[in-house]
């Protein structure tokens, strides 16, 4: 059974995303600071670490930083109050993996934790993506699609290189938003759908199989069709 670490002072927060996490399968252990977090953290073999931003004790930024520094790689999902984009950037560049703000939903929790649970970090070196017949080259920024060239605008080059690199997992509107807008997600916006809908014209014309699709309720995933 996949292991998860909480590093959360709130304790009503904490007991919610140990039941979530509890659900979809993981063992988790709570640790309420951070001193006593990192600690935890570098002791025991953990697959995932969900870290609050503002603890006592020692600040989430500290934390994850640490754990780098000590070559710690077990992917941390930050969790914060603050939802500026400044704050975002400032604990992605520390070493989290992803950054999720308060208040949030079961859901998007969940999801967030199975991709990092999930994804393949790509090796030193890795300069293309290949799901099926798709291929992304990240050197040369071009994108191929059972051998034939595909013309994507930098917006949409970003959008696939995400779903490729989660490719098999339901990516959610707000995660999509975020990794390749670089900011909180807006409700109210339709841009996501346009620019979904864009790609798959480009990436599943006529006679291909199609790769990206809808989860209604949840998101967008890329693989092959049953």
């Amino acid at each position: 059974m996949p292991r998860a670490l909480v590093i959360e002072d709130d304790e009503v927060t904490a007991r919610d995303i140990v039941a979530e996490l509890g659900a979809h399968g993981l063992h988790a252990d709570w640790v309420a600071n951070g001193r006593d977090g990192l600690a935890r953290a570098l002791e025991d073999g953990y697959d995932i670490i969900t870290l609050d931003r503002m603890l006592p004790g020692m600040d989430g930024i500290d934390v994850v930083s640490e754990l780098r520094k000590r070559a710690v790689e077990t992917p941390v999902l930050m969790i914060s109050a603050l939802s500026d984009v400044d704050e975002r950037v400032r604990g992605l560049r520390a070493g989290g993996d992803d950054y999720l703000t308060k208040p949030f939903s079961p859901d998007e929790l969940a999801a967030r934790a199975e991709v990092l649970l999930r994804r393949r970090r790509p090796a030193a070196g890795e300069t293309r993506l290949r799901v099926e017949d798709l291929e992304l080259d990240l050197v040369r920024h071009n994108a191929l699609r059972n051998g034939q060239p595909l013309t994507l605008l930098p917006t949409e080059f970003r959008l696939l290189e995400f779903l490729m690199r989660n490719a098999g997992q339901v990516v959610t509107r707000q995660m999509i938003f975020e990794h390749v807008w670089g900011f909180h997600f807006d409700p109210g916006t339709n841009v996501i759908d346009v620019h979904i809908g864009r790609l798959r014209r480009k990436i599943d014309g006529a006679g291909q199989v199609p790769l990206i699709r809808t989860v209604r309720g949840s998101g967008y995933v890329l693989a092959p069709a049953d």
